[in-house]
C-alpha cells in the first residue's frame, strides 16, 4: 500500500534531504589527475634513487656560510698609496678628489684608474678629507676600500670537494704583518691551495696593504676569519686533514715528510714568537724547513712559499 513501503530508503517525499549516494566518487573518477611528474619525482625511478643521493651528498657537505663578520672600512691616502692600490685592483668603491687640487701626474692616473673601473668620483673641499682622515697628510686624494668580505673555514674545504681535489688550506696563528699576510694569499694562489684562514684579532686582515701584496690574487682566493683557530684545526682534523705545523724546532726536516700530498693544514706562526703553544699541541706533526746556509729563520711569507711549493711538487708527483 502506497506510504506503507517496507524497502529501505524508498523516497516518499518531495523534500530535499540526505540521500543515499556515491559520495561523490563517481564525479572525482571522472577528474584528471595532472601531468605526469618528472622521472627525478617519481617514487623508484632510477632518476628519483640519483636525485635522492645527491641531496643526502650535499646533506653531508659542509654548506657555504660566507657573509661573516665583516672587518672595518678602511681609508688609502695620499697620492702615491692611492695610485698604487688602484693599479693593484684593490676594490675601492670611491675616490675622494680635493677641489681645486693642483693636479699632477698621480692624481691624473688615480681619477683615470677610478673611471675605468666604474667607482664613485666625488670631490670635496679640504677641510671635509681633514675631518674624513683625521687631520692625515692625504695631498688632496682619499681612497674608501669597503670592509672586506671574509668566508667561513669551512667554506674552503667545501671548494677543494667542489674541485675533486684534497683540501690544501693554509692558517695563520698571529701573522701582523698585512704584507706577509698578502704574499702568502699570492703563495696559496700560486700553488694550487684553497685559502686561508686567519684568527679575528691580534693578527694582520685583509686591508688594502695585503691586497696589494697579493698583487691581485686576492680576489681569487679566499680567506676566512676565525675567533679561535684551535676549535678550526680540531674542525680540520675531524673532516679528515692531517694538521702540519712549522717550527724552528720541528720533529722532522720538510724534506722528510710525505703527509703534504694529502689533505693538509699547513699552520704558520707569528712573525717572533712561531706557533702559540695550544696550537702547536694541537697540529699532528711539526716540520722545520733545513737551512744549510745557517739563518735562523725565514720571513712567515717566505717560510709559507717553500712549504707550499713541497706541497704542490709532491702532488704533482703523485699523479
Amino acid at each position: 500500500m502506497a506510504g506503507n513501503s517496507q524497502r529501505r530508503n524508498r523516497r516518499t517525499s518531495n523534500k530535499k534531504g540526505m540521500q543515499v549516494g556515491s559520495g561523490g566518487q563517481r564525479r572525482k573518477g571522472l577528474e584528471g589527475k595532472g601531468p605526469t611528474p618528472p622521472a627525478s619525482a617519481r617514487k623508484g625511478h632510477a632518476k628519483n634513487r640519483l636525485a635522492n643521493a645527491k641531496a643526502k651528498q650535499a646533506a653531508r657537505r659542509p654548506a657555504p656560510r660566507r657573509g661573516g663578520p665583516k672587518g672595518p672600512a678602511e681609508l688609502v691616502v695620499g697620492r702615491n698609496s692611492v695610485t698604487e692600490a688602484l693599479r693593484e685592483g684593490v676594490p675601492a668603491t670611491t675616490l675622494y678628489v680635493q677641489q681645486y687640487i693642483d693636479s699632477d701626474e698621480r692624481v691624473r692616473e688615480a681619477i683615470q684608474l677610478a673611471t675605468e673601473s666604474g667607482m664613485h668620483l666625488m670631490e670635496a673641499p679640504r677641510p671635509e678629507l681633514d675631518k674624513m682622515t683625521n687631520g692625515l697628510n692625504h695631498q688632496g686624494v682619499v681612497l674608501r676600500v669597503p670592509p672586506y668580505d671574509y668566508a667561513h673555514p669551512d667554506d674552503l674545504l667545501a671548494a677543494a670537494q667542489d674541485a675533486g681535489e684534497d683540501p690544501l688550506v693554509v692558517v695563520l696563528d698571529g701573522i701582523t704583518d698585512p704584507r706577509n699576510l698578502g704574499a702568502i694569499v699570492r703563495s696559496v694562489n700560486a700553488f694550487g691551495g684553497h685559502g686561508v684562514v686567519v684568527p679575528e684579532r691580534r693578527a694582520a686582515g685583509m686591508s688594502a696593504g695585503a691586497w696589494k701584496t697579493s698583487a691581485g690574487t686576492a680576489a681569487r682566493t679566499p680567506v676566512a676569519r676565525a675567533a679561535n683557530i684551535t676549535r678550526v684545526l680540531e674542525s680540520y682534523q675531524k673532516a679528515g686533514l692531517m694538521v702540519v705545523g712549522l717550527a724552528g724546532d720541528g720533529d722532522t726536516d720538510l724534506s722528510g715528510t710525505d703527509v703534504l700530498d694529502g689533505p693538509v693544514a699547513i699552520v704558520i706562526g707569528s712573525e717572533g714568537k712561531g706557533l702559540s703553544r695550544l696550537v702547536g699541541e694541537t697540529c699532528d706533526l711539526r716540520v722545520r724547513i733545513p737551512m744549510p746556509g745557517g739563518a735562523e729563520s725565514l720571513n712567515a711569507g717566505v717560510a709559507a712559499g717553500v712549504v707550499l711549493y713541497e706541497a704542490a711538487r709532491l702532488r704533482a708527483d703523485r699523479g
